[in-house]
């Protein structure tokens, strides 16, 4: 029987923590930079938890994740 596979452009995006939680990045936060201000910058910078609505699609997309 095959493996399973994991959605790889979702497993570069998606992180998780120690408790089982899934993480993500901020939106916005890929160029540009310069034109943005440092307190916007600083806040794309953060980790957010991914919400409970999106993380059942997620884990469909990540197993064993």
């Amino acid at each position: 029987m095959a493996k399973t596979k994991r959605h790889q452009g979702a497993a570069k995006r998606i992180g998780t923590t120690g408790s089982g939680r899934m993480t993500r990045g901020r939106q916005h936060s890929g160029h540009l930079k310069v034109k943005k201000s440092p307190k916007r910058r600083r806040t794309l910078r953060a980790i957010l938890p991914v919400h409970a609505s999106d993380e059942k699609r997620l884990r469909r997309l990540l197993p064993g994740l």
